[in-house]
């Protein structure tokens, strides 16, 4: 009979080449591991002999700031040009000349289309800005050899010095105030963020729409009482919105400083309005009556309806553009996905802001009535006092456009407020102050869109960034990747072979020493 086959069990070779297996690759592990680090020692001493990498790897320093202000100025160019056209179109339409809108000599025309001039100039600030901006964080990278916040500081403030394409120095001076408005905004909210500083007041709901109310306030004495403290421009604007006609309100001012009248010329103005004048004029009367502020009505309540309807009609064009143009120039893909719907929503966003203009106009006209009403002298408080209270239509607008507004308006009651204190030497008169406080509040701008970018109002923060045409990071949340950061991810995503240990003190010791469970790789 055969023998029985032994009973004892081979040698357990598997287990011993698979214990020498990962004894090994625990091996490389650790040679890896020191060649990495010792890898990124030197790198790091390398950055600390050398100046830090641009963000633009594939372009030269040159190409890239040429390349920004070419960008941004046709973006600006093309934002001014496309507004001008589409106010153009509205006009032609509103005079029922359907068929010119298909002209373009009248539609684009020299003659009728005067906007080369502005647009060039506004192109050549955002332009010039942007391109200043990106070679001068270059050369200071080159220069410092280090990577700080004073870099964006210096940077912003010298290419700050591009609001000297714009020749009028109140305009220049408006935009430095709307900066300083919006700087100390940041400033506040990273105060705030950082328990530092807290005002009194900034939690409430309406805060946004009491500033705009203050700030309303001081426009619209400063245009009844001194309206040379206020830009030409805005003057216009205002005077066309309004019903009231320039002669009422140089009587009105007349009548609040004691002064005479002058009698002829509102005679004249009356008899245009309404043929004959049937009201008798004082030459220092206490106070301008309805009758003058609107002699084509006699009822107060139909005067005041019928200028917010004529606020509607004339500004809606302008709002729709204001809303449309950007939109379109600025979010071109979005605008060819979704056409229709962009439409849309920029026809309800005008109605929504001409609705709040119109309802300011006839709210303002409505107390200017009532106080003749109840009283019988003329205060120039009255006219502050109104437009504080014609600002509570911006309730109508959406809760996070009342913030919008107000720092809009604010910078407008500065520059008044400015005005009025140097015209009476409260303060020096220092020319070109407002290239000085435009550069300085762009280089404190540009350091908190940098390095503290939630600080800003997202509207802010996404403007700036789309005209800057730049990568820019937050470096306290992103850093630029090594090579050998990046190899170390590609090595972690690579599959290990998957090796079998019964024993789990070993298993414990493979998780120990596993790459990714070394700390800073």
């Amino acid at each position: 009979m055969p023998s029985p086959p032994p009973t004892s069990s081979p040698p357990q070779l598997n287990d011993t080449s698979d214990v020498s297996a990962e004894r090994r690759f625990r091996e490389a592990e650790d040679r890896l591991r020191e060649a990495v680090e010792e890898l990124q020692r030197r790198q790091r001493s390398a950055r600390q002999l050398h100046q830090p990498p641009c963000d633009h790897a594939d372009d030269s320093c040159v190409a890239n700031a040429i390349g920004n202000l070419c960008q941004s100025f046709l973006l600006s160019y093309g934002v001014r040009v496309g507004i001008g056209i589409l106010l153009r179109a509205f006009k032609l339409a509103r005079g029922k000349s359907y068929s010119s809108l298909l002209d373009l000599k009248q539609l684009v025309s020299e003659k009728n289309l005067i906007v080369r001039e502005e647009a060039c100039r506004i192109g050549l600030l955002f332009g010039g800005f942007t391109g200043s901006y990106h070679a001068l964080r270059c050369l200071l990278r080159k220069l410092r050899k280090k990577e700080t916040p004073m870099n964006a500081i210096l940077a912003g403030s010298v290419a700050g010095l591009s609001i000297l394409a714009l020749d009028d120095s109140n305009r220049r001076r408006t935009l430095a105030l709307y900066l300083l408005a919006r700087l100390a905004q940041c400033a506040y909210n990273s105060a705030k963020s950082k328990n530092k500083f807290h005002l009194w007041g900034s939690h409430w709901r309406h805060g946004d729409s009491l500033l705009f109310s203050l700030a309303c306030a001081q426009v619209m004495y400063a245009f009844v009482m001194r309206p040379e403290s206020l830009p030409k421009s805005y003057q216009d604007f205002i005077q066309k919105t309004g019903p009231v006609a320039r002669p009422v309100y140089k009587a009105v001012r007349d009548c609040c400083r004691g002064s005479r009248l002058d009698v002829a010329s509102l005679s004249a103005f009356l008899v245009s309005k309404k043929g004959h004048n049937s009201v008798k004029l004082e030459e220092f009367p206490s106070i301008i009556p309805c009758s003058i502020i609107h002699p084509d009505t006699n009822s107060c309540l139909a005067h005041n309806s019928k200028a917010a309807s004529a606020t509607f009609r004339k500004t809606f064009p302008l709002y729709f553009s204001l809303t449309f143009v950007p939109f379109v120039v600025l979010r071109l893909q979005k605008f060819m996905d979704a056409p229709v719907r962009t439409c849309w929503l920029a026809v309800k966003g005008a109605v929504r802001s001409t609705s709040f203009l119109s309802a300011f106009v006839g709210i303002f006209q409505a107390v200017i009535c009532l106080h003749r009403k109840v009283a019988t002298k003329d205060h120039k408080l009255v006219y502050w006092v109104a437009g504080g209270m014609a600002a509570l239509s911006v309730l109508l607008e959406k809760k996070a456009r009342r913030g919008e507004l107000a720092l809009y308006v604010l910078p407008r009651a500065g520059d008044s407020l400015w005005y009025i204190l140097v015209n009476r030497h409260f303060l020096p008169d220092i020319k070109n102050a407002e290239v000085a406080l435009f550069c300085a509040c762009m280089g404190g701008i540009m350091y908190y869109l940098e390095h503290e970018p939630d600080t800003m109002a997202p509207f802010l923060r996404g403007l700036i960034r789309r005209f800057l045409a730049s990568r820019i990071s937050n470096p306290g949340t992103t850093s630029n990747r090594s090579a050998s950061y990046s190899y170390l991810q590609a090595l972690d995503a690579m599959k290990k072979p998957k090796l079998q240990d019964n024993r789990d003190a070993e298993t414990s010791a493979s998780e120990k020493y596993n790459i990714e469970s070394i700390p800073g790789l």
